[in-house]
């Protein structure tokens, strides 16, 4: 058995693409906004315990539960505000 890819079926990074291309192809689902560069760096509102809030929106991953944004968001906290980093399911987030 040839390790170079010699059995017809592409190299290992030949396969890891197409099977990452057909993942989400089969699935049909895509992040409710591109996740590819600096345009992916979106605002975008959080509602939450405290209403809704203004936040920067990181990237997107898929789980098992669905999409989720990394986020960040000012939250308050006693007599200010501190800033919070965490991932939020996609329904806590609304485009500007």
């Amino acid at each position: 058995m040839n390790k170079r890819g010699g059995h017809g079926y592409g190299t290992m990074a030949e396969r890891i693409a197409a099977t990452r291309a057909n993942d989400g192809a089969s699935r049909g689902s895509e992040p409710p906004q591109s996740r590819r560069g600096p345009e992916s760096l979106k605002h975008c509102w959080v509602d939450g315990d405290h209403g809704r809030l203004p936040a920067l929106l990181l990237e997107w991953r898929r789980t098992a539960s669905g999409w989720q944004g990394r986020t960040v968001h000012p939250v308050p906290d006693g007599e200010g505000w501190i800033l919070v980093e965490e991932w939020l399911p996609a329904e806590r987030l609304t485009s500007a």
